[in-house]
């Protein structure tokens, strides 16, 4: 690379991926698939890191975390989201071939044996795919209404409403999806017995993240339902953390010490939230935003440099080397997570 300046801070800067984008699948929208990148693209990021950073594993993390050891000049921990059946099909097989571990945080879905997929994306499609129309849905106390007139007014109505339905449980979220398709006339929009649909839409099974576990990678918890938990109840918030640890431990029998909050932005975590990932049990929990080397790192609330899709390789560097945090704190002080709730 030789145009950034590789400072020597300490620490260590965490790395989050969405996914591993199929062969085969054609993107939908930006909005939708931004966040997933092509393995050639994980493969490039993965060999900068091994070249001039040390790739660390999650092992040793926890094992920094837990004060047992020091972390190595320049570690990385290599991170990932959602637990998409892509990132076994798909991830995987690169980090294999390049020798390198990953935690892979999953719902609490992926502790069953039936594939399901995450319903704020199965949101969108409906809202994506409806005809252009004025509507309102009522169903189980919670009522959304918008128009769907261009694609802008659909993302809005769209990430509204994931606001708004991430109050309720998830039982109440799928009886909503459920009325929106009858509202908009449409079928479930995710084929998950296309092989390319299935990859880039389905979750994990049971068995499938078992068979994760056994490659060498490790797991961690993603809440049971993937929620925005500062919109929840404190009771139904905490139920989703510590629902998903009880879950997956079961099914891997051996411990989850780690938790990645869901979007994981300020609006999404409140110190009431971090407090709640202790409580559970957890020995540390992840952030989506602020990584870098040289950042502070609060045990509940790591920061992580998010991977998106358009991420030139030198703008990925200049997040994991601290350049990015450093400008941040320049410019203007670290934002701190609310104690009251979203913003």
């Amino acid at each position: 690379m030789g145009v950034l300046p590789r400072f020597a801070a300490g620490g260590l800067a965490v790395v989050t991926y969405h996914g591993v984008l199929p062969p085969g699948y054609k993107s939908i929208d930006a909005a939708l698939d931004g966040h997933l990148i092509t393995a050639e693209t994980l493969r490039r990021q993965v060999r900068l890191l091994k070249s001039h950073y040390q790739v660390t594993s999650p092992e040793d993390v926890l094992a920094w975390i837990e004060k047992r050891r020091d972390l190595p000049p320049r570690a990385v921990l290599l991170t990932c989201d959602d637990g998409l059946s892509n990132c076994l099909t798909d991830m995987v097989p690169v980090l294999q071939e390049e020798g390198v571990g990953c935690v892979f945080f999953v719902t609490g879905a992926s502790a069953a044996e039936s594939r399901s997929t995450l319903w704020y994306e199965e949101l969108f499609l409906l809202f994506l795919r409806a005809r252009a129309t004025t509507f309102e849905i009522s169903c189980d106390g919670v009522t959304i209404r918008g128009n769907l007139d261009s694609p802008g007014q659909r993302r809005v109505v769209w990430w509204d409403s994931v606001r708004r339905l991430s109050e309720f449980s998830a039982e109440v979220r799928g009886s909503f999806l459920r009325a929106t398709r009858t509202e908009f006339e449409l079928e479930n929009p995710i084929d998950l017995q296309n092989s390319e649909s299935c990859r880039r839409f389905g979750l994990m099974t049971a068995s499938e993240l078992r068979d994760l576990a056994s490659s060498g990678m490790s797991v961690g918890a993603h809440t049971m339902s993937h929620p925005m938990l500062s919109r929840m109840p404190a009771a139904l918030a905490a139920e989703e953390i510590a629902g998903s640890k009880a879950a997956l431990e079961s099914v891997l029998q051996r411990p989850v010490w780690a938790l990645a909050y869901p979007f994981g932005d300020q609006q999404s975590v409140t110190s009431h939230t971090l407090e709640m990932a202790r409580a559970a049990g957890f020995s540390a929990a992840f952030l989506n935003y602020g990584g870098g080397l040289g950042v502070d790192l609060p045990r509940y609330s790591l920061p992580r440099t998010h991977v998106s899709a358009g991420m030139r390789l030198s703008e990925f560097e200049a997040h994991v080397c601290g350049f990015y945090s450093r400008l941040r704190r320049a410019i203007r002080p670290s934002p701190s997570i609310s104690a009251a709730g979203a913003s």
